[in-house]
């Protein structure tokens, strides 16, 4: 506790020690108390002032609450009484210090996001992809230019305003309308492609997330971020179309080359020396070579144009696992592999035959061209459910952990010692996948090297 002898002495205490509550007398020398109240009041507005003052200076001492002193007594007091005020102030000073701790918190958060907002806005807008952001009510709450720009409208829309005012590509609505309804896994984001007039847009749509009285968080609407991709649309048809017209230009020399090569073999032109015959049908291997690759680049177009699946009818799959096992059987017993299949609860599947034998061929190739002298391979078949399931496992050099998720890419070859001796175009397995989805089926691949592989595919059967 602190005395001071006049209100003077106090204010320069006040300057240099801290204090926590000042008892104020009305009926002090140099400085008279309502003097030194408005000098606390105004520089140290945060330190409670209580007022002694005597019977006759009530009055006084209201008018000094009305100026900002905290509580008065009248003289004579009891201890009990000030002990009670300055208790009551102690509480009061606590609170308002919180309170404004409090307050500079909230004006500190606030000014944080609004700093946050303008710097996402400014993010936003000057993104080279639109953004979308829609409530669950289908309104667009938030749009960059870009948005309006991919939609080729010049028209400005104020948010929120109706989806369907801007796009009206249903499969993105219905996308935007499973979302919100919480009909798709929250973490997961969809991809699709949606045409605008001459653009072709990639749509990738996620929910957004809201907090909620009852649970944690909920989905209360969807964020869309739209990529023009036009541009590598056309580039993609233009490398079909020149993937296209190489291989119909070659195919047609290369075939004529091959059967003047088969006229020289057999003789048609005369008799060959044994040199002669070694190399010409060298050449013809060459130009076989050269012509699966073509036909693989053709097929591979087929497929990426959708159009190489031509015909569905209800195909026997046993029967052509069968048939094709028979064909390969020599192959497989020149390099000492056994061969062997297996068919179970098997029903039709709806699908072109041609392309279930290619397959088989490309799968049941491999297995053999893959396996050790003295492996094994096995084609199995059996009904599971509404789905066949075909495997063709081997017991050759397998596939490291690290190349599994490439062996489905275009030109890729697993790369092995003992596998260099094996040609091919490195298309086979991706023909494979492009037909085994073209056909709404699966197919996954199991691989321990030095053990062997494992293909699996699952076909919808034909069950009524």
């Amino acid at each position: 506790m602190t005395t001071a002898e006049n209100g003077q002495i106090a204010l320069d205490i006040l300057s240099e020690s801290r204090v926590d509550i000042i008892i104020l007398d009305l009926k002090i020398p140099v400085m008279r108390g309502e003097e030194v109240l408005e000098v606390i009041v105004k520089e140290y507005r945060d330190i409670p002032v209580v007022i002694i003052t005597g019977n006759g200076t009530i009055d006084t001492a209201v008018e000094c609450m009305k100026k900002g002193a905290y509580d008065f007594l009248t003289k004579p007091f009891q201890v009990d009484q000030l002990l009670f005020i300055i208790r009551r102030s102690e509480d009061k000073r606590t609170l308002e210090q919180k309170d404004r701790i409090s307050r500079d918190m909230i004006i500190r958060i606030l000014h944080d996001l609004n700093a946050e907002k303008k710097r996402l806005k400014t993010i936003i807008n000057c993104m080279a992809n639109g953004v979308l952001v829609t409530n669950r009510n289908l309104e667009v709450v938030l749009h960059n230019p870009v948005v309006m720009r991919l939609m080729e409208m010049s028209e400005r829309l104020t948010n929120p305003f109706p989806i369907n005012s801007l796009i009206n590509d249903e499969s993105l609505i219905n996308t935007l309308k499973q979302i919100v309804n919480e009909e798709s896994p929250e973490s997961e984001f969809v991809s699709q492609e949606i045409s605008i007039g001459n653009n072709v847009l990639r749509a990738i749509t996620a929910p957004s997330l809201a907090p909620d009285k009852d649970l944690f968080w909920t989905v209360d609407g969807a964020v869309t971020v739209l990529e023009d991709i036009t541009a590598f649309k056309q580039l993609d048809q233009m490398k079909t179309d020149f993937v296209n017209m190489v291989a119909h230009e070659l195919r047609s020399p290369l075939v004529a080359i091959k059967q003047q090569n088969n006229v020289l073999l057999e003789g048609l032109c005369g008799p060959l020396g044994e040199k002669q015959h070694e190399f010409v049908s060298r050449g013809s291997n060459k130009i076989d070579s050269l012509l699966e690759l073509i036909n693989d680049l053709l097929d591979v177009a087929k497929i990426e144009a959708g159009k190489y699946v031509q015909r569905r009818v209800p195909t026997d799959i046993g029967q052509i696992i069968e048939d094709t096992v028979a064909l390969m059987e020599s192959r497989a017993k020149e390099k000492g592999i056994a061969l062997s299949f297996s068919l179970k609860d098997l029903k039709p599947v709806q699908a072109d035959p041609k392309n279930i034998e290619e397959i088989l061929n490309n799968l049941i190739s491999n297995a053999i061209n893959y396996s050790p002298e003295g492996g094994q391979v096995t084609v199995s078949a059996q009904g599971l459910g509404e789905y066949m399931e075909i495997k063709v496992e081997d017991t050759g050099v397998g596939i490291s952990p690290e190349e599994l998720p490439k062996i489905f890419d275009k030109f890729y070859r697993v790369k092995h010692p003992k596998t260099r001796q094996v040609t091919g175009t490195g298309l086979g397995l991706a023909i494979v996948k492009g037909i085994v989805d073209a056909h709404q089926g699966t197919i996954d691949v199991e691989s321990v090297v030095d053990k062997g592989t494992v293909f699996k595919i699952l076909l919808p059967m034909i069950t009524e």
